[in-house]
């Protein structure tokens, strides 16, 4: 799961904020098909989608709001097509009911989410973290979303390839966190230097068309974990899919054996990969008493104020973690277990992350760096480590 440097390249630099490398990504992951609704700070997305798929003869829409947009996402993948939609809190709010049909349907589906300051439609020009809580626990029954979060735009680049990879392996919505600053802030990007890693095909599609014993069935599996096979709407077989509780052949049933077996499945596939998803960088110094953990542009703060610290000759390590959720607690765990203190910095008002992780950090002070409104300087954080 740690991120890993390419072999080497010739360099080819170009300028590019982390919403160009987002749209990058997704068309190297082999999307096809786009549909949005312009919002600040995601509309970078959106501009960049419509130029990319549409000069490849694909398909990207504008759609008369998030939750159409959503939506023609999820027809499009039922389809058989890689899809992504783009969007910040307020339009979020709107997508949460289709994005929970696309759990239940297990669609898989990417969206890339740029927050901005919330609450309501807040400050649409301004920066934050705040909407941690609300992609990971939007759905009823508090189903696992895999989130991953970049903190630079070649770090865009690669996680949404990876969120792609995710979303088509385990058949299951991803959501790709990112914030203003990085969506926004143009920077240098070589392009030889890029980790391009594989998307796997969707789990199974039978080459036959039927499923276990010549049957088949939408949803089927044999193991709580297995990934039902794929065949699209329009296909072979008569794929039967509805957001309501449902057997494994997509039959709307009430609380029957096989249908609770079918809502223990859906979050079952995702705990039973977890470690499949941690992507996270450590930096490690040893004798440190203390480590920073951050994510998103608050992590290049961290990363920052971590370099100052040791020219003052303070013993600092760091964590910067890409994947959020499932929570990668082991490496938080192993990060934290040498240090005395943990500071966890992140741009909201309460510490969102930190009060999910501070429970899995048995030996140490954990302090939090919070603030809303502007950045986190590296000062700032700096200022906490002594």
């Amino acid at each position: 799961g740690r991120m890993t440097s390419p072999a080497h390249t010739l360099p080819a630099l170009r300028l590019r904020t982390g919403n160009q490398m987002i749209a990058e990504g997704a068309v190297e992951a082999g999307c096809r098909f786009f549909a949005g609704y312009p919002i600040t700070p995601a509309s970078g997305i959106y501009k960049s989608m419509i130029e990319l798929l549409q000069e490849r003869g694909d398909v990207a829409l504008s759609a008369p709001d998030e939750i159409s947009a959503l939506a023609y996402c999820v027809g499009a993948s039922i389809r058989g097509f890689r899809s992504m939609t783009a969007t910040s809190g307020p339009g979020w709010a709107l997508m949460i009911e289709t994005f929970q049909y696309a759990l239940m349907t297990e669609t898989p589906l990417v969206v890339a989410m740029v927050q901005r300051l919330g609450p309501s439609t807040g400050g649409a020009t301004q920066g934050a973290q705040g909407d941690i809580l609300l992609a990971e626990y939007c759905t009823s029954g508090g189903y696992t979303v895999p989130v991953l979060c970049p903190s630079t735009p070649a770090e865009c680049f690669e996680l949404t390839i990876r969120a792609f990879d995710l979303a088509e392996r385990l058949r299951t919505p991803v959501i790709l966190l990112t914030d203003k600053e990085v969506g926004m802030t143009m920077e240098r990007i070589d392009y030889g230097a890029l980790r391009r890693p594989a998307v796997a095909t969707r789990a199974g599609i039978l080459p036959s068309g039927t499923g276990p014993n010549g049957s088949w069935k939408t949803y089927d599996f044999a193991h709580a974990y297995d990934v039902p096979a794929f065949e699209p709407v329009g296909g072979r077989q008569k794929v039967t899919v509805t957001g309501s509780a449902h057997n494994k052949s997509g039959e709307l049933k009430k609380n029957d054996s096989e249908t609770l077996e079918v809502l223990h499945h859906l979050e079952e596939k995702i705990r039973h990969r977890k470690n499949e998803m941690v992507f996270v960088t450590r930096d490690e110094e040893p004798g440190a008493d203390t480590l920073v953990i951050s994510y998103g542009i608050t992590a290049r703060a961290m990363r920052q104020a971590v370099r100052q610290a040791r020219l003052r000759g303070r013993k600092v390590s760091s964590l910067t973690i890409h994947s959020l959720f499932p929570i990668p607690f082991d490496e938080i765990r192993k990060a934290a277990a040498p240090v005395r203190t943990v500071v966890v910095a992140e741009e909201n008002l309460n510490g969102q992350y930190r009060a999910l992780i501070e429970a899995a950090i048995r030996n140490a002070t954990v302090i939090g760096v919070n603030k809303i409104g502007t950045m986190i300087t590296p000062a700032e954080i700096e200022a906490t480590l002594g």
